[in-house]
């Protein structure tokens, strides 16, 4: 069983239940460790003394903020410890919000809260149950890490979830990041029309499980082929297609591509001669046709 990230305690108003971290998403990036080429020596990365070139313990290290000109302000671990030692064990809700008011832009990490004890399953629950059925989440900020975080926390299937959050000064607006857009003209009708077409065309039931990360497992047949002393022979790239130039040509040609055959109509058993009927009794290996009167092959087809 995973270990607990954080210990302390839910908050709201004089409701407090002690409850631990968990995190909730496990990462499966495939990872390497580096080696000198034609050896098999391994690369490490070190902590040295910029100056002397010595190996520095992590005790032996302070943090250092670089106030210009070559001068840095030295501020011990401990001491950012100690001007957060309340809030670095608590999740105070300061209010409750609609879950849909918050953009998923604010979303970082998914974690799991859990009563640490189960003396504490009682208030959890009530917790629990009036987050559920309001479908609001509670807004707190904690300390985690070193770090303060702001959060959501809000009813999952049979546990409550934290979400942390980003602060508004953590996101960057779009002119900000990539400067002024290109003036956008409006679309012709005909095709917004035939854009919409093709979304929907190609929307389908979220399905979470349908998605798989196909570049991991292609790392990790590469990986086992290199151990079995194999290769891998790659596919081809496809052709790039032919640039075309009409937008409405271009959204058309897609939602065609899309499209599902039409399913071939069933044919009306009343209008059918018996020996028609015969005939699509023995394509559907209907059995004891041969004896059947036309209205035991009727019911006998409208059965398979």
């Amino acid at each position: 069983m995973a270990r607990p990230v954080w210990s302390g305690a839910l908050s709201l108003g004089l409701v407090t239940v002690p409850v631990e971290l968990y995190p909730a998403v496990a990462d499966h990036t495939i990872h390497f460790h580096q080696f000198e080429r034609g050896t098999s020596d391994r690369i490490r990365n070190r902590k040295v003394n910029e100056r002397t070139g010595d190996e520095v313990t992590q005790d032996e290290i302070v943090k250092g903020y670089d106030v210009g000109g070559g001068d840095h302000v030295l501020v011990e671990p401990d001491e950012l410890d100690e001007i957060a030692p309340e809030r670095s064990r608590r999740i105070d809700i300061e209010q409750f919000v609609e879950l849909d008011e918050i953009d998923p832009w604010f979303y970082d990490r998914t974690y799991w809260l859990k009563p640490a004890k189960e003396d504490f399953a009682k208030a959890y629950g009530l917790l629990l149950q009036a987050m559920d059925r309001s479908e609001k989440a509670g807004v707190a900020k904690f300390v985690l890490r070193g770090k303060e975080y702001l959060c959501a926390v809000r009813a999952g299937e049979d546990v409550m979830v934290l979400n942390t959050l980003h602060f508004v000064a953590d996101l960057r607006k779009p002119k900000d990041v990539m400067g002024g857009l290109p003036k956008l003209p409006k679309p012709r009708p005909k095709e917004l029309d035939m854009a919409l077409s093709l979304v929907d065309e190609m929307t389908a039931p979220w399905k979470p499980g349908d998605f798989r990360d196909e570049y991991s497992e292609r790392v990790e047949e590469l990986i086992k082929a290199k151990e079995a002393g194999k290769e891998i022979a790659h596919e081809e790239e496809p052709e790039p297609s032919a640039d075309v130039v009409d937008l409405f040509e271009a959204l058309s040609r897609s939602v065609k591509s899309r499209k599902k055959p039409a399913k071939k109509k069933a044919p009306d058993l009343a209008e059918l001669s018996k020996s028609e009927l015969e005939k699509l009794a023995r394509e559907k290996k209907v059995k004891g046709r041969s004896k059947m009167t036309r209205t035991e092959l009727e019911k006998a087809l409208k059965a398979s």
